[in-house]
């Protein structure tokens, strides 16, 4: 598995939206190696991201609660990166 793609099973609070379409893109990315798509691929790789997003969340739903939180932070619940990218705090 990707390091980059963080698990989502067990959060408190649960995955947001955002961070659930930020894993289905980073693995788009990962297995298709296009960081940025051009314009004449970007409408297939956004409908990718769309259906792992909702896939994910199906899975999510359907899996028995986790006995303990993830061990690493999603990337979108840190105060940097949040920061760099230029979004207020966390509010989950």
């Amino acid at each position: 598995m990707c390091r980059n793609i963080t698990e989502l099973r067990g959060l408190q609070p649960p995955a947001t939206e955002d961070e659930i379409t930020a894993a289905a893109a980073q693995f788009i990315r990962k297995i298709t190696g296009i960081g940025k798509p051009n314009p004449s691929v970007a409408p297939a790789v956004d409908e990718a991201v769309q259906q792992i997003a909702e896939i994910t969340r199906e899975l999510l739903a359907q899996l028995p609660a986790r006995r303990g939180e993830p061990t690493t932070v999603p990337p979108l619940r840190r105060p940097a990166v949040r920061a760099r990218l230029g979004l207020g705090p966390f509010e989950g």
